[in-house]
């Protein structure tokens, strides 16, 4: 008698593992996204962003756009999420970012995809898991680049006997060079800009290196609402979704996307910032500690640094660190203690370049 039986072929993926990761890979991203003034507006529905160029055709065409421009961190946020499936699938925290910077404006219509090349590889003590660096790319439907970071990311083994591999570990930069930065605003018609209709008469010279803000609102993160807009982003790593399985793991819970943190914490800095509407780059970025549905966060942010831009005598660039914070207001600015180590409740420690107007 012939055996009919089939071998099982296996057609579904599983995402990478830390030992499928080879330093120099690249790493061509699926599921190119058209951005649309949908996706916009689900945005400003989840954050409540108000910077008055992302939000009026009509303010951002007078003073040089041809519309409104895709706010920065929704950028990054399909950039990244393009990125998810292939790097962070199985991971079990994303740890940070550096060398991050806007390169070019995002419009509705344009077509955003991604791609990575891995630049760093280094097997945890546990020998359950390792971490993995790697440098992302977004670019238009052009092929011109829009954003371009490194972030690291702790993935699990799916054999806990496999090798380890040589470690590497990259040298980023401990800051990006203001001066590589101005390109990605167009020139900008500060004879018109509209301080009123922006939120604050509050420009580039009004800031001191030193001040503290503290954005004194706070907003509590829901659990439908955390899951939309990781879904938005098309972010697939399963510990934002599956409580089947994050049920039964080290929070018993699903974890909140650190990239939702960080755009709660960017909406709520339009109070004390209104006029600091273009993110130029980020420094670097840590999750400190894990945020679930529940939380209500606060933001406060302190003046590291002033630049001016290369050729512009429209805008100058803020360097900031913002601290998120996690059931407590800022009032007293909650940072890191003496040690290094973040104070209670602090869940985000970023470190980023904003333009203003001049």
């Amino acid at each position: 008698m012939n055996d009919t039986r089939m071998e099982k072929i296996d057609r579904t993926v599983t995402g990478n593992y830390f030992e499928d990761f080879k330093l120099g890979q690249e790493i061509v991203h699926a599921t190119p996204r058209t951005v649309t003034v949908g996706d916009v507006s689900l945005y400003t529905a989840l954050y409540g962003s108000r910077f008055a160029v992302q939000s009026s055709d009509a303010f951002a065409q007078s003073i040089g756009y041809p519309r409104s421009p895709i706010d920065d961190l929704l950028v990054f946020h399909f950039v990244i999420g393009k990125t998810v499936p292939d790097i962070s699938r199985n991971a079990i925290a994303n740890l940070g970012y550096a060398e991050f910077r806007f390169l070019k404006p995002v419009y509705p219509g344009d077509t955003i995809a991604s791609v990575s090349e891995v630049i760093g590889v280094k097997e945890n003590s546990n020998k359950k898991s390792g971490t993995v660096y790697v440098r992302s790319t977004g670019r238009n439907q052009n092929g011109e680049p829009v954003l371009s970071y490194a972030r690291w990311v702790m993935v699990n083994k799916r054999n806990l006997d496999a090798p380890a591999p040589d470690p590497v570990v990259p040298e980023l930069a401990q800051s990006v060079d203001p001066e590589s930065l101005g390109k990605a605003l167009p020139p900008l018609k500060l004879t018109v800009y509209d301080y009123g209709l922006a939120g604050s008469q509050r420009r580039w010279e009004d800031y001191a290196v030193g001040d503290k803000i503290d954005h004194v609102d706070g907003q509590t993160i829901e659990e439908a609402e955390h899951q939309l807009a990781t879904r938005l982003f098309q972010n697939t790593a399963r510990v934002h979704f599956n409580q089947h399985v994050e049920g039964q793991g080290r929070f018993g819970r699903r974890l909140v996307y650190g990239g939702h943190i960080i755009s709660i914490a960017r909406s709520l800095s339009f109070n004390g910032l209104a006029n600091a509407f273009h993110v130029l780059g980020l420094n670097g970025a840590r999750h400190v500690a894990p945020s679930f549905a529940g939380d209500t966060i606060y933001a406060w942010s302190e003046v590291l640094d002033k630049a001016h831009l290369p050729g512009r005598s429209d805008m100058g660039a803020l360097r900031l660190r913002t601290f998120a914070v996690k059931d407590r207001a800022c009032a007293d600015f909650p940072g890191l203690k003496p040690d290094g180590s973040p104070e209670d409740g602090v869940v985000l420690d970023m470190d980023y370049w904003v333009a203003l107007p001049r």
